[in-house]
């Protein structure tokens, strides 16, 4: 489950063009727009599955309340391994919100790793701080399982 990742010197920011739907997670800020693309040229990658709602607590403090009719359910949701084992919603939050108050136990979703996702951060530090992040968070499972032993 545990991996540790490797900084790729080579790492370049994912350019945002005008009319990119972007997604900030703290630090992080990642193109949906260009995520969204990657996934649709390549079916054969990325799974679709269906993951429980109530497994996906909204923390989206923005939610346009007036939008949620117009969301359509049926479309996949993004959901990024932020931290190891822990994904969160990086596009879909009001089609999550829509399902939880319709009462449907399960949307479709495209599960991405960060060997997936870190392509779509929008800044080198950004990236930097990722990697960090998550090596940390590494650190801190592995400190807790000693503790346990």
């Amino acid at each position: 489950m545990t991996r540790k990742l490797k900084i790729d010197r080579r790492f370049t920011a994912c350019p945002i063009e005008d009319g990119d739907e972007l997604y900030p997670n703290g630090n992080f800020v990642f193109n949906i727009s260009k995520m969204t693309e990657y996934i649709q040229e390549n079916p054969d990658n990325i799974i679709c599955e269906d993951v429980l709602v109530k497994d996906y607590i909204s923390s989206f403090s923005k939610l346009n309340e007036s939008h949620l009719p117009t969301v359509d359910v049926s479309k996949p949701v993004i959901l990024a391994e932020i931290a190891p084992g822990r994904f969160n919603v990086i596009d879909g939050n009001h089609r999550m919100e829509k399902a939880r108050k319709e009462g449907v136990e399960r949307i479709s979703a495209y599960k991405l790793s960060p060997e997936v996702h870190l392509k779509f951060l929008t800044t080198e530090e950004g990236y930097w701080a990722y990697i960090e992040y998550w090596n940390g968070k590494l650190k801190e499972i592995a400190k807790l399982e000693r503790s346990r032993l």
